[in-house]
Order: C-alpha cells, then sequence, then structure tokens
C-alpha cells in the first residue's frame, strides 16, 4: 500500500467543537462538526455514513501540545498517551479534549491504527537563539520554559501549497506564512523548515487575536494584578476571552463586524484595525529578519483567507520588501467565497509572490499518517 492509497478519518477537536473528515489522497469525501463533549454515537453514525468502518485505514489526531519529544507524528500507544497527559497543563484548553477524544475512539475500535499529529512538530526545527526565552536556567530547564510554536499543521501545509502555486521548490524560497483566524500566528519559514514563529510557551503569545491579546509587556500583567487583585485565574480568562480584536472594538473578535463597525465611524473598531494591522506588520518584519529576505508571503485562516482588505493592506505595506498584490485577484478571492480556490494574487512583475491558501489541517494531518504508516519506497 502506498501513502495515497490510505483512506483517513480525521478527528480535529477543539475547545468547543470537533470536526471530522475524511481523507483519501488529497481529497475529501466527507465531513462535520460535532459540538463537545464527543459523543460516540454520533462519531459512530459519521463513519457509517461514509462508507463504514472497513473503508478507513486509519485515524489522525491533531493534538496542539506534544511538548519536545517529539518533531512529527507519533504512532498512539498507552505510553504515548501517558507523556501527553504530563504535557496536557501547557495547552489545558486543546489537549485534555483532544486525548478524550483518542481514548474514545481507541475504546470503540482498538484494532484501528491512530497517529497523532503535533502543532507543535512543524515548529521543532526553530533553533535555539530563537526558541530560548532570557530566563534563568532552572525555570527553563526544570519548567520547560521555551517558545514551542503552534498553528504548526497548518504552517506546514500552507508553505508547501504555496510553493506549489508559484511553481517553485519549497526547499529554495523563504516564505512568511500567515495563519489568522480565531488564532493567529506567523511563521518563518526557510527552505522548507521553520525558523521563527509568533506564539511562544503557549497560543496566547504573539498577534492579537479574536479575544486573545497577543504579547503585552508581563511587567504590565503584574502591575495590573497587583493594583486590581485580579487572581492568575480570572488574569488567564481576561487574556484568552476578553482581549484581541473583541477587548478593542467593545463589540466582537469577528474582523467582519469591525469592519463593519469601522465603515460606521466607530473609533474603537477603527482603533482595533490599526493596532491588528500595526502588529501584524512588525510580526511580518521579524519572520522576514529571521530569514534575511522574504520570497513568499502567504495568507491562511478564515481571515487570512476572507478579508480582501487586510491583504491588499498588508501588500501594499510590504512593497518596499518586493511584494506586489493583483486588485482584481485578491478581490476575486473574497467574493467566491467558500468556493474560491488557492490563489496567487502576484501583480505582474513584482519580485516577491503574495498568495492565499485554504488552510487544511485535515490534508496535512492525512498526509502525515499515510507518510507514517504506508511510506511510500
Amino acid at each position: 500500500m502506498t501513502a495515497p492509497d490510505l483512506r483517513v478519518l480525521v478527528v480535529n477537536v477543539g475547545s468547543s467543537t470537533v470536526k471530522l473528515d475524511v481523507i483519501e489522497g488529497s481529497s475529501r469525501s466527507a465531513s462535520t462538526v460535532l459540538q463537545t463533549p464527543i459523543d460516540a454515537g454520533a462519531i459512530e453514525g459519521f463513519v457509517d455514513a461514509a462508507g463504514g468502518l472497513a473503508s478507513i485505514d486509519a485515524v489522525g489526531h491533531r493534538v496542539v501540545h506534544g511538548g519536545t519529544g517529539h518533531d512529527g507524528p507519533a504512532v498512539v500507544t498507552e505510553a504515548l498517551l501517558a507523556e501527553l497527559d504530563r504535557v496536557s497543563v501547557l495547552a489545558p484548553l486543546h489537549n485534555p479534549p483532544a486525548l478524550d477524544a483518542i481514548r474514545l475512539l481507541r475504546g470503540l475500535h482498538p484494532d484501528l491504527p491512530a497517529v497523532a499529529c503535533f502543532d507543535t512538530a512543524f515548529h521543532r526545527t526553530i533553533p535555539p537563539e530563537a526558541s530560548t526565552y532570557a530566563l534563568p536556567a532552572e525555570w527553563r530547564e526544570r519548567w520547560g520554559v521555551r517558545v514551542y510554536g503552534f498553528h504548526g499543521l497548518s504552517h506546514a501545509y500552507a508553505s508547501r501549497r504555496a510553493a506549489d502555486l508559484v511553481g517553485r521548490t519549497l526547499e529554495k524560497l523563504r516564505v512568511v506564512t500567515c495563519h489568522l483566524g480565531a488564532g493567529a500566528s506567523l511563521a518563518a519559514v526557510y527552505h522548507g523548515r521553520s525558523v521563527a514563529t509568533t506564539m511562544g510557551f503557549t497560543p496566547l503569545a504573539g498577534l492579537p487575536m479574536a479575544t486573545r491579546s497577543g504579547d503585552v509587556d508581563p511587567g504590565a500583567l503584574l502591575w495590573l494584578q497587583t493594583q486590581t487583585g485580579l487572581t492568575p485565574a480570572e488574569m488567564n480568562e481576561v487574556l484568552l476571552h476578553g482581549s484581541g480584536l473583541a477587548g478593542l472594538s467593545g463589540r466582537s473578535g469577528d474582523m467582519r463586524e469591525v469592519l463593519s463597525g469601522m465603515t460606521e465611524g466607530d473609533p474603537a473598531c477603527t482603533l482595533a484595525w490599526q493596532v491588528y494591522n500595526f502588529r501584524l506588520r512588525q510580526g511580518i518584519s521579524a519572520m522576514v529578519g529571521a530569514m534575511g529576505g522574504l520570497d513568499v508571503l502567504v495568507f491562511t485562516g478564515g481571515v487570512g483567507e476572507g478579508c480582501a482588505q487586510l491583504r491588499l493592506s498588508t501588500g501594499v505595506w510590504a512593497g518596499y520588501l518586493g511584494v506586489g498584490v493583483d486588485l482584481a485577484a485578491n478581490t476575486v478571492v473574497d467574493a467566491a467565497g467558500a468556493d474560491a480556490v488557492d490563489t496567487d494574487l502576484t501583480e505582474p512583475g513584482a519580485r516577491v509572490h503574495i498568495v492565499v491558501v485554504h488552510a487544511r489541517e485535515d490534508l496535512e494531518i492525512a498526509a502525515q499518517v499515510s507518510g507514517l504508516l504506508a511510506p511510500v519506497g
């Protein structure tokens, strides 16, 4: 059996939903979104409707945090589950429900091969100078405080797909991938390897997001705790769920609502847009600096794929890097909506490509599962 022959059930568990996809090669034959906690009957019903268990060769599970021990996918075993239980404190919103899903499916179908695919694995190639915080050795060594990076499955797929779009070899490109959705992060992908990213020890770091703050001076947070009396749990709640675009605009973490507010003349929404743009540009500059240049700028994720205004403003700003945006192509992507295809938005004659790629973590997971269980050759 070669890798493209595997039919993979992809299980992508979020903090409140689980998305199920059946992937064969580069196509999706079935898909559904369920609410958590996960219902065994609903999963069984989906599998039956998708052709039955006999048609599934393996299961691929998205696991946000793999700790420091994994630079690629891993076959699920009891030992692996115990290891992932220990690192779940580093991703308390995502790892526990993902592990619940793994255990549920193992209980239902113990003979079905299962593979864990980690969002942190893609960033294991980040060099020490970029992954190390300027903190005491005890904190770094005993507690594992370092840059882990996240959205790795999306960044890996987007960079590889972007190379296909521009007709170049990924191993010869300097790519900045912008995964912009409810969560947001950038990655510097140098010759196919992640060398820097904006998220850090947790997915709270980096860019402002829908409801997450992104980077904030830690001194400011310590000062606020002493002034307000907020507990660590209360502070965490505000930073995760009451900040970002929602905190800035006062109305919503949805970029579409922010843009609507701008049109209405709401100054808070205008500020939210300006802050988001500034931090995005600042982050892109840092990623370009980490690689010493740029060949392709990639937009993916719900905001990256669905906001022509953001792509245009970023592309115009990045003109000094050699980026040029084709205005017609950029507009067509948004007009096509869900029917849009991955598109090269580069203006003729521009030195640096700008592309939009649909986020397809499902394809990345299926490819990793196939590559591990049925490698070609």
